[in-house]
């Protein structure tokens, strides 16, 4: 699939928590030299998942040791292109153990039926609230699509230290994004379950559902166009709070940022071309 210019959940989200960081890995392209054990565990899990459900889909007898190795291949491979940062207290194997940990406890559950997709990349245009299509589309990856009774549900799976509240999942721009992006490929109105392996003492899956509607699309592409122009226009600050600095990669450009001096240090004051930052609107 063609790599052109695109918006995703991820990058809008980044933008709205942080447009620092935003600029620091999404227009100036600097690397990311660490990953939260966090990231790493839900990337991990995310991949023994999708080999169980493609396991499903094809019928196959269910390979147990075939879904952990997916698993531990995922943390690897994450190890082998950064460096893994720890809470305080935390460590690998007890990280490895809680994410097998959290997949035999999904696998426990009834399966999904009806899988259609998995891991689904859709490519897909946006509009706003008036009907005009922007000019730069939406990416969605859907991490399983099901339809049972011609009712199509995406769903998303979360790893989470803590249960979700429906106001988590109402107030997110994700099922958004999922939702747009069935009805312009699928031309199906479609609800989104969060799957949610909560990190608890004692582990548990949690499902929420929930819907979106027309008007809540066209809301996504006020709020992407809005994004856009500031994007365009350098509008690049820190926002500053324990969540979204405790993991930061981006730590020592942050705090070299705005020191007076009009050189790289000052990132926010470049120009950087349009055509330069819409492609790193991954």
């Amino acid at each position: 699939m063609s790599d052109r210019p695109h918006w995703s959940y991820s990058s809008i989200n980044q933008y709205l928590r942080c447009p620092l960081q935003y600029f620091f890995q999404r227009v100036l392209g600097i690397p990311s030299r660490s990953i939260s054990s966090g990231l790493v565990l839900g990337s991990a899990v995310h991949a023994g998942l999708a080999e169980y459900h493609r396991q499903l889909k094809v019928q196959e007898a269910i390979d147990h040791d075939g879904i952990l190795r997916t698993f531990r291949e995922c943390w690897s491979g994450k190890e082998a292109k950064e460096t893994v940062v720890y809470k305080d207290g935390d460590n690998r194997q007890d990280g490895i153990e809680q994410g097998i940990h959290l997949l035999e406890l999904y696998l426990q559950q009834a399966p999904p039926e009806g899988i259609v997709a998995i891991e689904e990349r859709i490519l897909v245009p946006l509009y706003n609230s008036h009907g005009e299509y922007l000019e730069t589309p939406l990416v969605a990856i859907a991490d399983l699509i099901t339809s049972v009774e011609e009712s199509l549900t995406v769903r998303e799976f979360k790893t989470s230290g803590r249960a979700y509240s429906s106001s988590d999942v109402e107030s997110s721009l994700q099922p958004t994004c999922y939702v747009h992006a069935v009805r312009q490929t699928f031309g199906k109105e479609a609800n989104v379950e969060y799957t949610v392996l909560v990190k608890t003492k004692t582990p548990r899956v949690q499902r929420i559902q929930t819907a979106r509607y027309a008007e809540d699309c066209g809301r996504l592409g006020d709020l992407v166009e809005t994004i856009q122009r500031a994007v365009d226009f350098n509008v690049f600050y820190p926002v500053e709070n324990a969540m979204n600095c405790s993991t930061c990669a981006y730590r020592q450009p942050c705090r070299e940022w705005g020191q007076g001096t009009k050189s790289e240090s000052n990132l926010v004051q470049l120009e950087i071309p349009q055509e330069v930052a819409l492609c790193s609107l991954n």
